[in-house]
């Protein structure tokens, strides 16, 4: 090492003092040249890399709090749902929509079980209900209190078909529509 540094005097010696200015210059550009690559251009993309993980986080917790929000109110209506199955009226399926059906002036044309899903808490009882040559008032009328109905109802599909009918010199416009409608009660052990 010390041979090193004597040559290195040697050579600097040996060179005018312009030269030793501009080789001091050089040396000068290369030892900031190596600061700046090896150590602030690091540490700036790492400020940088860290900057973008922060602002994605701060995204995904956002993201995180609003689906909290929309997954309690999700459980609070299927709570309030609930509690509606468990404390409504109980009655038979077919009774209440024929009831339904004489209080909107709709005749059914047939009612038919359907296989519905089972569950540990609730269990479904699904009929399809076929209804031919109504007016379009009387099954808005028959749908709105199906789903207004103190027993815990719900209209799963709904299928509706025009058809045209002449009276004499009047066209009729009637309608034939296929529902699907559901009935919870509590699972017995529930």
């Amino acid at each position: 090492m010390n041979g090193l540094r004597e040559r290195w005097t040697v050579w600097i010696g040996g060179l005018a003092p312009r030269e030793r200015l501009l080789v001091g210059a050089a040396g000068g550009v290369l030892v900031v040249l190596v600061i700046w690559l090896g150590l602030v251009m690091p540490l700036v993309g790492a400020v940088r890399s860290a900057r973008l993980r922060v602002e994605t986080a701060e995204r995904e917790l956002e993201i995180a709090t609003r689906l909290q929000e929309d997954l309690g109110a999700i459980q609070g209506r299927l709570a309030a749902v609930e509690r509606r199955i468990r404390e409504g009226p109980r009655g038979n399926l077919f009774t209440t929509l024929e009831e339904l059906a004489v209080q909107s002036a709709v005749k059914v044309e047939s009612m038919e079980p359907q296989a519905a899903a089972s569950s540990d808490a609730f269990r479904e009882t699904k009929v399809q209900v076929v209804l031919k040559q109504v007016t379009l008032a009387q099954m808005v009328n028959f749908l709105h209190k199906i789903e207004a109905a103190q027993q815990m109802l719900s209209v799963k599909s709904l299928r509706v078909r025009t058809r045209s009918d002449r009276k004499g010199d009047a066209v009729a416009e009637l309608l034939d529509v296929t529902f699907t409608v559901s009935s919870f009660e509590p699972a017995s052990g529930a």
